[in-house]
């Protein structure tokens, strides 16, 4: 053991450090029974306060925007679950039991639904209490508490007896808990300025790729071939392997547009020679056919040899009739969308038939490297968006370790 720190139930902690239950540090409180609402309770915006539900809770923050209201005499039947800038949030129920959040710039009025309850009245700093609530500590005595349990539920009595490690002193809680909340400043940032970036890109795209007079309508079957692994090689999920020197694309892998080659399977090299026409190569476009249909990726490289699975097609111009750039990026525009919806009109489309794709009609600039300038100011925002969602990732893990470090003490703030 190190010196100056001790074992506990919860792991190792500081020797000044104490454990102390959650329900000894503040009070809990849920909707009680009979005092639910059903859809009848429900009102317009406007009408009444805010519910909050487990569907609002994203990355342990409320997006106020997506919750309901309901009713003013529902919301002050219930006056111990009215909330406030500073309580706490669990879910109690359902498949995200155990989320966590703390409200901060409540918009208006605001209760909560039966599927959470509310931590108030809190004796220690509530932000390290929230902060310590989503961190392994807690979670993992919730996660053991409920193991076995058809229903997974949390009732009060129970998360009031969780365990939190816990500094001697209030400086040192709020000390933790403002490097946390600095942490989190930071990475809201970030989030909007990644969100205000793909709304300026979203706008480039409906002026660049908005049809002028010099530009030309084409038909997708007269001038790129599409082509897919056809049914008779019937590939199968018992063929994909976890390692491997040929990969295997099947659409899952599509991430904000391109591949993300660390999520794709293998297969055998069989599979791969099978069909030369799904051989991936650098500038072709992918267009998913079954499932989610219609998303998109464009190949920038090939890191291995790729190929398809059945649920993905692949677009090559017929000699230059087009920038592959350019038509990815239109392929993510609404011109493609509405295409889409079109096909679906009146019917839940779950297959996108090379019949009905060949079909679309779009316009491009007849001029090849006017096409080209376009696709490199768009490529180019995205390619700052991709930093900054770099700048992100590398940010929450940055967070994550230094909750680990914090919330156990191998770092103080004294």
């Amino acid at each position: 053991m190190v010196e100056g720190f001790k074992n506990t139930e919860v792991g190792v902690i500081p020797n000044d450090w104490i454990l102390k239950p959650i329900g000894e540090v503040c009070q809990i409180f849920g909707r009680i029974g009979f005092r639910g609402y059903t859809v009848n309770d429900i009102v317009k915006e406007s009408e009444g306060a805010l519910s909050i539900s487990p569907s609002n809770i994203q990355d342990n923050k409320i997006d106020f925007k997506k919750c309901t209201y309901i009713s003013w005499f529902k919301y002050e039947e219930s006056p111990e679950i009215k909330i406030f800038n500073g309580d706490i949030l669990l879910v109690k129920t359902g498949s995200t039991f155990g989320k966590t959040a703390i409200i901060k710039g409540l918009p208006i009025k605001a209760t909560i639904n039966p599927q959470l309850v509310v931590l108030k009245q809190v004796k220690i700093d509530n932000y390290y209490l929230a902060y310590t609530m989503m961190f392994n500590v807690v979670q993992n005595q919730i996660i053991t508490a409920i193991a076995g349990g058809a229903i997974p539920t949390l009732s009060q009595q129970l998360v009031s007896k969780f365990k939190i490690p816990l500094p001697p002193t209030k400086a040192e809680q709020t000390a933790i808990a403002t490097a946390l909340n600095d942490s989190d400043a930071l990475i809201t940032q970030l989030e909007k300025l990644i969100a205000k970036k793909k709304a300026i890109k979203q706008g480039a795209m409906q002026e660049l790729l908005k049809p002028k007079e010099s530009w030309i309508e084409n038909t997708l079957g007269e001038v790129a071939t599409l082509k897919a692994r056809i049914g008779w090689q019937g590939l199968t999920t018992a063929e994909y392997r976890k390692t491997g020197n040929f990969y295997l694309i099947t659409g899952t892998e599509f991430k904000n547009g391109f591949i993300d080659w660390d999520r794709c399977n293998y297969v055998d090299e069989n599979r791969y020679i099978q069909d030369r026409n799904i051989q991936v190569k650098t500038h072709d476009i992918l267009v998913t056919k079954d499932g989610t249909i219609g998303k998109v990726a464009l190949i920038k490289s090939v890191p291995k040899p790729a190929t398809l699975n059945s649920g993905v097609f692949v677009i090559r111009p017929i000699k230059d009739s087009f920038d592959p750039e350019f038509f990815y990026y239109l392929l993510l525009s609404d011109v493609f969308q509405i295409f889409l919806s079109q096909l679906s009109a009146g019917s839940t489309i779950i297959h996108l038939y090379q019949k009905d794709f060949v079909t679309f009609k779009f316009f491009t600039h007849k001029n090849l490297d006017e096409q080209k300038k376009i696709a490199k100011l768009l490529s180019d925002m995205d390619i700052e968006i991709l930093r900054l969602e770099d700048k992100l990732e590398k940010q929450k893990q940055l967070k994550q370790g230094m909750m680990q470090s914090l919330l156990t003490g191998k770092i103080r703030l004294v």
